[in-house]
Formats: C-alpha cells, sequence, structure tokens
C-alpha cells in the first residue's frame, strides 16, 4: 500500500516537473509564477507522501465535499404520497359482482402468441371505457414480438381490431442501442392526459437483464388509430447499466396526479421495488419493499390515502401470496404473514374500490395455473372466492391477470394458453340476479 501511494506521489511530482519544464520553454513569465508556488507547496508533497494521517485526512476532505456538491444537487424531498381511490361509487358491503360481459380481445393478424396483459381506464370523457396493452408475436421472446393495443369502444361497447404500437427496432434506434425482446407493458395515464408505457426490453441475455423503458405518447389526444410513442428514457435504477428491473402490475395512483408503479429486480435474487413518479412522468425515486429475496411482480392495494398493501408473487416451492405493508405511503414497508392464499409462483393482480373492498386476481392451485380466480377481502388478510374466472386441466394456463375500474364496472384481462387476451367485466348489485 504504501509502494503504491508512494509511486502515485512519484507520478504526481514528476508531472509537475513536466509542466514546469514546458512552461520554461515557451513563457518566460510563467517560469516566476511557477518559482513562486513550488516552494509553498514543496512541504506538502513531502508531508503527503511520508504521512498516512494526511492522506487520510485529504481523501476524508475530498469526500465531504462530494457528498455536500451531491447533497445540494439533489431535487427537493416531495411530500408524502396519498393515494386515490379508483371510483367515487359508494360500495356497500353487501353488493356483489354481476356478469356483464366476456370474451378475447381481438389479436393482430398472424400472431399466434399473446401475453401480459395491462389494463388502463379512461376518462368518462374519452371515446373508450378501457385501454389494453399486451406482447404478441410468434412466441414469447420471439423477434418478431411487439407491445399490441386495443381499445373498449363506449359508444360500440365492443372492442376495437388490435394495432402494434410499439417495436423493438423503432425502440432499440430510438434507444440507440440494439433490443433483443420486449415484454410486460404497463400503461398509465398521467396528470396532463397522456398515456405512459413503460416497457421491459432486454439486449443480450434472458428477462433477468432486462430494463424498463419509459415511453409516452407522441401528441396528446391521438386517436388511437394514429396512437404512437416515443422514448422518455430508460429508468435509472442502478449503476449496473439498470440491469435487471422488470415491471408487471399496474400503478397506484396518487391525489397530486403522479402514481408509485410496483416493479422488481430479479438477477440472482428477486426483490419487490416501488417507483415513484410525478403528475408529469418525472421519476423521483424508489424503495424496496421487502427484505426477502424470493418475492416479485408486487401489485400494491390500499386500505386507505397512506396504508397500502403489497401482495407478491412466491418463487418457492409451495409458495403462498406474500405481503408487505406501509403505513406512511410507501416510505418505508414492512414484511407482513403470508397470505392463506397458494401462489404457483405466478403473477397476482389487486385492487381496492373503496374501504374493505378489495380484489386479488390469482392461481388458486398449488402447482399450476389450470385455475384462475377472483377474491375478495376486507381486511387485507381473509380472502373469500368471490368468482372463479377459469378452470381448465393438464397444462391449461390461465395467467397474468390485470384489473381496472372504469363505467362502474370492474375489468379484467388475463393470458388464455398464451395464445390469446381474454376480459371479463362484472358490475355489482345489490342482490344476485
Amino acid at each position: 500500500m504504501l509502494s503504491e501511494n508512494w509511486l502515485a506521489f512519484s507520478n504526481l511530482k514528476r508531472a509537475w516537473w513536466y509542466l514546469k519544464i514546458s512552461v520554461d520553454l515557451n513563457s518566460d513569465p510563467a517560469v516566476h509564477v511557477m518559482d513562486m508556488i513550488h516552494p509553498v507547496l514543496k512541504p506538502f508533497f513531502h508531508l503527503f507522501a511520508r504521512s498516512l494521517g494526511v492522506r487520510i485526512a485529504f481523501a476524508a476532505m475530498v469526500f465531504c465535499v462530494l457528498v455536500f456538491l451531491d447533497v445540494a444537487r439533489r431535487a427537493p424531498v416531495p411530500p408524502l404520497p396519498s393515494a386515490v381511490w379508483p371510483t367515487e361509487v359508494k360500495l356497500s358491503a353487501s353488493s356483489v359482482l354481476v356478469a356483464k360481459g366476456r370474451g378475447h380481445i381481438p389479436m393482430p393478424a398472424n400472431t399466434p402468441a399473446a401475453h401480459a396483459s395491462s389494463l388502463l381506464a379512461m376518462p368518462s370523457s374519452h371515446p373508450s371505457a378501457v385501454m389494453a396493452f399486451w406482447f404478441a408475436g410468434t412466441g414469447e421472446s420471439a423477434p418478431d414480438v411487439q407491445i399490441a393495443a386495443a381499445h373498449f369502444d363506449r359508444a360500440a361497447q365492443l372492442w376495437s381490431a388490435a394495432r402494434f404500437v410499439v417495436n423493438r427496432h423503432t425502440l432499440g434506434g430510438q434507444l440507440n442501442f440494439g433490443l433483443r425482446r420486449l415484454g410486460n407493458p404497463v400503461a398509465w395515464l398521467d396528470g396532463h392526459g397522456r398515456i405512459h408505457l413503460f416497457v421491459v426490453a432486454t439486449g443480450l441475455g434472458g428477462w433477468a437483464a432486462a430494463r424498463i423503458v419509459h415511453l409516452r405518447q407522441s401528441q396528446e389526444g391521438q386517436d388511437f388509430s394514429a396512437l404512437s410513442f416515443d422514448v422518455v428514457r430508460v429508468l435509472p435504477l442502478s449503476w449496473l447499466w439498470n440491469t435487471s428491473f422488470l415491471v408487471r402490475t399496474a400503478p397506484l395512483l396518487l391525489k397530486d396526479g403522479g402514481m408509485v408503479l410496483p416493479a422488481h429486480f430479479e438477477l440472482g435474487i428477486k426483490y419487490p421495488l416501488a417507483l415513484r413518479f410525478d403528475a408529469g412522468g418525472e421519476f423521483l425515486g424508489m424503495v424496496r419493499i421487502s427484505s426477502r429475496k424470493h418475492l416479485l411482480q408486487p401489485t400494491l392495494v390500499m386500505f386507505n390515502e397512506s396504508n397500502w398493501l403489497a401482495l407478491m408473487r412466491d418463487q418457492r416451492i409451495d409458495g403462498k401470496v406474500a405481503a408487505a405493508q406501509t403505513l406512511d405511503g410507501g416510505q418505508n414497508w414492512t414484511d407482513s404473514p403470508d397470505l392463506a392464499l397458494d401462489n404457483p409462483d405466478s403473477s397476482v393482480a389487486g385492487l381496492a374500490l373503496a374501504p374493505g373492498r378489495m380484489f386479488l386476481a390469482h392461481n388458486s392451485s398449488p402447482h399450476s395455473r389450470t385455475v384462475l380466480d377472483l377474491s375478495a377481502s376486507a381486511d387485507g388478510r381473509t380472502w373469500l372466492l368471490a368468482q372463479t374466472l377459469a378452470h381448465g386441466a393438464g397444462s391449461d394456463e390461465y395467467s397474468y391477470p390485470a384489473l381496472a375500474w372504469s363505467d362502474d364496472s370492474l375489468w379484467l384481462s388475463y393470458s388464455d394458453q398464451r395464445q390469446r387476451i381474454a376480459w371479463q367485466r362484472f358490475s355489482f348489485s345489490a342482490s344476485a340476479r
């Protein structure tokens, strides 16, 4: 260590004399300046070279200066997040779900595979009740996979034809690096009425090498037939090229027009995160939700404005739906006991419509994705079956659900055999009919 420090000092001293000689050859006045400075610095050079304490003190001073500059450049801490309910409709505890529609969302032509849908509730003034986004192509991770979209037309009460809205080649060109695959689109409507998409994208490697790409609607108020997106940036989540961060479930909306986006890390270990954005879509920071290392794809459900529950996929064999809770709007999280619900290493989707009216779409079989259920809870701990959404056998798969509230209805979408995106719609009634 001492020899390395002495070598560094020797190089510094040598560079000083090279500089002095260079100036000597070109500027006589500069010679006098350097001759005046050198005697002043010479004792420090010797002290720095001989004293380990001086070197440590100097390093500490530099560190403190850097920390001060870093703190001084930081944006002011935003106010505590305050979540907002997705509806102002009063839902009584006795109201029950009533099926209002179901089917499959139209697919783009010649796309035999579809997976990981996301639903976006649109304002009452918009022609669409909800929009759906998913990835589709000849197969998961295939080179032709793109992000597809469709919308449910309020006037026609039908789903539109689907169209592709994000292409990996175009996206890679905007990012200035190649992309191998796209997946898991998550949509959000900002405080200015613009649609944002958060898409998982990879270059080399599998999903564990993914990054989250933030895109924004090219023009506000675009007709669906012209809907397009521009890159905002890759989310700055890690010094390691922002690698191994993924999104899956819908954001929790905030009163200030911003949102909290659930995400997770999955390189080697897996842990959930909450990413905060302001009303314009500016990234404000992130918080780790759980200290456990086998949880991913969190979904956020609110008890009230600042008391939220995170429910998560469990990668372990014989896993249960995992839980964590925050009492201060996501600033701090505490692990909670697992729910009694089985989780066969599968994504879940939650939504709270009103106090005591929580819903969770999840696979309920211990070791397969053949059954997809919708459960309800008043306290976040005890969940009762509200509706069986899909039931198959053998290798059948109904998975990756999404939930949204629009037009006084609860909307669901999910992957059907990873070939199509199925949807269902429920309203509420005081008594079953």
